[in-house]
């Protein structure tokens, strides 16, 4: 958090700016009954009750606290990936409702989906995150092998449509993921940065967290595909299943086809993955049925 911030408050709930912001707009919508305002990614969130019907509203420019870019850009941003969850719209992805501008900004409104993020790190920050008994990682990392592997499966079976659609998953990581612990329902959240294929990586160091990105994702004029991707979902099964970066088998919680098939999915040289997320779902449910 910054040294200069103010305390706004909405409906008995206070969150943090840079400086003050008009929110008129939002009662409209309904009551605040939470905020998230620790996202450094220029946007503001709000949780809204209106007639017993939660929302989530995403909304750019205010001053948020931990973004370093201007609101201008934010907004930008926000209109940009909103297209994204209309082409994308899947059972797996939180459901956009409505967008529009208002006063000072643009919002966002979502379905509400009473998920918690597997990457809650402005509550819990490494390594808190896995070790911490209120950590909804190292909570999720107690449910059994077979609620993980639902969970995954959700995760692949959105990414072979995601493919299918014509785009390449950037910046997915387990802070895109929502998890319902009631329900064991596994949600997708922050597509914002998911590219129309042919994508070319024209930054270098690509958006996303370096735990789940391929060696390409780091190589200026690469190409992100169906091959990164694949390295994508292997990595995640790492994450919710094995030990993360450390990938030997013996931090491996199921099974041997199971393992080789995740191994294969990370592989540095492209050619050594499998082709698309498809084939790579393919043979993980193949290996599966060796795994019951």
């Amino acid at each position: 958090m910054t040294n200069h911030s103010v305390t706004l408050s909405i409906d008995s709930v206070s969150f943090q700016l840079k400086e003050p912001h008009p929110f008129d707009w939002l009662q409209k919508l309904g009551r605040v009954f939470c905020v998230f305002d620790q996202q450094d990614s220029g946007n503001l969130s709000f949780g809204i009750e209106r007639q017993g019907r939660k929302k989530f509203v995403k909304y750019a420019g205010a001053p948020t606290v931990a973004y370093t870019g201007t609101p201008q850009e934010a907004i930008t941003r926000l209109k940009q990936a909103l297209p994204l969850y209309e082409a994308l719209n899947h059972p797996h992805l939180i459901m956009l409702e409505e967008h529009f501008g208002v006063q000072n900004g643009y919002a966002a409104v979502f379905d509400w989906f009473d998920g918690e993020c597997l990457h809650s790190h402005w509550s819990f920050p490494p390594p808190q995150k896995y070790t911490h008994p209120d950590s909804p990682f190292f909570r999720f990392r107690q449910l059994s092998v077979e609620e993980r592997l639902r969970s995954l499966d959700c995760i692949f079976s959105f990414h072979v449509h995601v493919e299918a659609s014509g785009y390449a998953a950037v910046d997915f990581y387990d802070g895109s993921i929502l998890y319902d612990f009631k329900n064991n329902v596994t949600k997708i959240c922050d597509i914002d940065f998911y590219q129309k294929k042919p994508f070319i990586n024209t930054m270098g160091r690509l958006w996303g967290s370096s735990r789940f990105m391929s060696p390409e994702e780091f190589e200026l004029g690469a190409d992100i595909d169906a091959r990164t991707n694949v390295f994508n979902m292997g990595a995640i099964a790492f994450a919710l299943l094995g030990g993360e970066r450390d990938r030997s088998y013996s931090k491996w919680e199921t099974g041997e086809k199971l393992y080789k098939t995740a191994l294969q999915a990370v592989q540095p040289e492209r050619h050594e993955r499998y082709a698309s997320v498809a084939e790579f779902y393919a043979a993980w449910n193949a290996a599966a049925t060796f795994n019951l």
